[in-house]
């Protein structure tokens, strides 16, 4: 009676420690989900700052004359192309480069809705990465623990990386509505 008891005993803890191990195993995975989301959001972010950078570049219809210098615009708009066609592992270095041309612009001197969008797109990309960096961390934090290295409960997926830019000086405001 008592090896009966025994082997029911062993296998409610198997049972019990298999259920957590998917448990755990399904947060990785949403985890991952939050990751792959985050990084979406941050990748439009960052298309759509190149998209108001390549504007400014190309010089906005009643923009002033001052604004921006035709060398400063062509390394503005090269700036931009460069940091939307970079592939992800160099996109940072691009990125920075596209935010030092960016901080060089006047832009009291850009029309009103111009100089409101780049401080939208801004505001927007800086959200945008923290909220993928604190994904990131979360995933390596549950990644780190014994368990899932033990059990190999991330399966193939990437080690996630953080996305580290400089980010832009903003006004001390938010932008105009």
């Amino acid at each position: 009676m008592t090896l009966l008891t025994v082997l029911a005993v062993v296998a409610v803890l198997v049972v019990a420690a298999g259920l957590y191990l998917v448990a755990t195993a399904n947060r990785l995975d949403r985890l991952h989900v939050r990751m792959d989301a985050g990084r979406a959001a941050l990748d439009a972010a960052l298309a759509r700052r190149a998209v108001v950078a390549r504007t400014i570049a190309a010089g906005a219809p009643d923009a002033a004359p001052d604004a921006t210098t035709p060398d400063s615009t062509a390394g503005l708009a090269e700036a931009a192309r460069a940091a939307e066609e970079a592939p992800w592992g160099e996109r940072e270095p691009a990125e920075n480069t596209l935010t030092r041309l960016l901080d060089q612009v006047d832009r009291a001197a850009l029309p009103r809705p111009l100089a409101d969008e780049l401080a939208d797109a801004e505001h927007r990309m800086i959200i945008a990465r923290r909220v993928y960096n604190d994904a990131v961390r979360d995933t390596l934090a549950l990644r780190r623990r014994r368990k899932v290295r033990y059990f190999r409960l991330a399966g193939t997926a990437p080690r996630p990386e953080y996305f580290e830019i400089a980010e832009p000086d903003l006004p001390a405001g938010p932008p105009a509505a």
